[in-house]
């Protein structure tokens, strides 16, 4: 990384499902880049990109990222953009990673706005079992012991926020935080 730059993620939703809304990843590296980013990195096709911004609050990056995302590609999507430490924070306050065994299994739900978390505050308590459900500060976890197809939990919370989540297995938060450190 550069001197007076910070390290960021966009995670994206919406993009990469189905056909009509798929970007090539060289796209969106390449868009990243003419937007003026650096260090930018795709993971796969998994609707996440690493990269290096100036000094600006990931505030005012995602509605530039969505503006140039419409512009270019035709697409609507919503971005949710962390910085590093941010995404470090959700993944060292994961409250559910000694009782998950299976990476693809356990989800984070990322909020857009960290205050949108408070709307799972009604389902937290809820016997979910297997599955459970925890809210840490940033993120929501879920773990779904048999598999994502086969739990309530995505679905109820889909209903309650809409499209205000994005989320990602513990696989792929895994390999964020590593291409952030």
């Amino acid at each position: 990384m550069k001197g007076g730059t910070t390290c960021y993620v966009a995670l994206f939703r919406g993009i990469n499902v189905g056909r009509a809304k798929r970007v090539a990843m060289a796209d969106l590296r390449s868009m990243f880049s003419d937007l003026g980013y650096g260090d930018v990195r795709t993971v796969l096709n998994s609707g996440n990109v690493v990269f290096t911004a100036a000094s600006n609050s990931s505030e005012d990056i995602a509605p530039i990222i969505e503006a140039e995302l419409e512009r270019g590609n035709g697409i609507s999507a919503r971005v949710t953009v962390l910085s590093a430490s941010d995404l470090a924070g959700i993944f060292e306050q994961n409250p559910l990673v000694e009782v998950a065994t299976n990476p693809s299994r356990l989800l984070v739900a990322v909020f857009k706005e960290p205050a949108d978390l408070g709307l799972l505050t009604a389902l937290e308590n809820r016997d979910w079992a297997p599955d459970r459900l925890a809210l840490g500060p940033r993120a929501a976890y879920l773990w779904c012991p048999d598999g994502v197809l086969a739990s309530r939990l995505p679905e109820a919370i889909g209903r309650l926020v809409d499209d205000r989540v994005t989320t990602r297995n513990w696989a792929t938060v895994t390999k964020l935080v590593e291409m952030t450190q």
